[in-house]
């Protein structure tokens, strides 16, 4: 689906602007709804953390951001979200890390004129979300055709099983990767899913082990995935296992063990140890604040508070001006690259391949 959205009229980007200041006068006020409890709230926290630097560092504009909890879910997502919009005036919610929280929440913030702008929800449906859906992370359309891709091309592997979370984010991926794997000539032997916080997958893991594969694919999250990895040496599975981004993170390796050895997955550029200026002070400014490096998702979420205080520097803090000023922003340099928004509020960054190696990650 083409955008197709009516700008503001010159007459009233010239009341907006001569009616009061919006650069350091006035508080914008921003919803930021995170799963900061529950299964989720390790990426909660890595979001948050990435909000709270970047809110120290904008300058001009006197930002407030509102956190609710949505606990990981859709109908706490959808509450969450009721709640920001009935108690403040609110022009934009970020956060929405979940492909089911974003799913849940867009056409409430169609409806109600609320920019979405989230900075981890990969599920190709969000594209068509509407005029007021952004996000800066990669659909799935993106990074499970690439995973496709590097498996067949790259790898060599022919026949490849399924085993993925029943969310919207591990559905996305298993559809975009199975098409484009079937496409090229490899085959899907079998898909099975489980649910989230489930903790016992040696019976899933045995059905798919006995199809004669070459790996196992497991779109999913680093909770569900360690415990799979563990159990898979358990039952002495020996396979390549492939995942995607919901893997990166350092937990992962606490709950699996050496059983994560060899795993390749698939993430969004970044690379916390680049020689880009940007990329150094940020790393340098998290670690003083928060006594780690910074990963991938407080990458992005640092990204995403930057770009949105762009956009109302270059428009206002209406949300139809801050939808006009993200189409504005081209090529945004940020820790996790470029940025540049399509027709339909979608980016694309480049996708790279990583490994497990010792228990740690490393480029393929």
């Amino acid at each position: 689906m083409k955008r197709i959205f009516v700008f503001l009229s010159v007459a009233l980007i010239l009341f907006n602007s001569l009616s009061c200041s919006r650069q350091g006068e006035n508080v914008v006020k921003i919803g930021a709804i995170l799963p900061l409890t529950g299964d989720g709230a390790r990426y909660g926290e890595a979001d948050r953390n990435g909000f709270e630097l970047a809110l120290s560092e904008i300058e001009g504009l006197n930002i407030e951001i509102l956190y609710e909890d949505n606990q990981g879910t859709a109908k706490g997502s959808v509450d969450a979200f009721n709640k920001l919009i009935s108690t403040y005036d609110i022009p934009v919610v970020t956060g929405l890390m979940f492909s089911s929280s974003a799913l849940a929440v867009a056409p409430l913030a169609e409806r109600n004129n609320v920019v979405v702008f989230s900075t981890t929800a990969s599920s190709p449906d969000l594209t068509d979300a509407g005029d007021y859906f952004f996000r800066n992370w990669p659909s799935d359309v993106y990074e499970g055709g690439r995973m496709a891709e590097f498996t067949y091309n790259e790898l060599g592997l022919r026949r490849v099983a399924i085993l993925s979370v029943n969310l919207d984010y591990g559905v996305g991926l298993t559809k975009v990767f199975s098409e484009q794997f079937k496409k090229l000539g490899g085959e899907i032997t079998a898909v099975e899913y489980y649910e989230q916080a489930a903790t016992d997958f040696r019976t899933q893991l045995t059905k798919l082990w006995n199809e004669n594969i070459d790996a196992i694919y497991l779109p999913g999250y680093y909770s569900e995935i360690g415990l799979i990895l563990r159990q898979a040496i358990e039952i002495e599975i020996e396979t390549q296992f492939l995942s995607c981004v919901g893997f990166d993170n350092p937990k992962v390796i606490e709950i699996a063990g050496s059983a994560a050895n060899g795993v390749i997955f698939a993430r969004p550029f970044y690379n916390p140890e680049s020689d880009n200026t940007i990329v150094k002070n940020f790393v340098d400014k998290f670690k003083k604040r928060y006594g780690s490096e910074p990963g991938i998702y407080a990458a992005h979420a640092y990204d995403a508070l930057r770009i949105i205080a762009e956009a109302i520097k270059k428009g206002g803090n209406s949300p139809e001006e801050i939808i006009e000023g993200l189409y504005t922003i081209k090529n945004f340099s940020g820790v996790t690259g470029e940025t540049s928004f399509d027709v339909n509020g979608d980016v694309v960054k480049p996708i790279q391949f990583m490994k497990v190696h010792n228990g740690n990650f490393v480029k393929y």
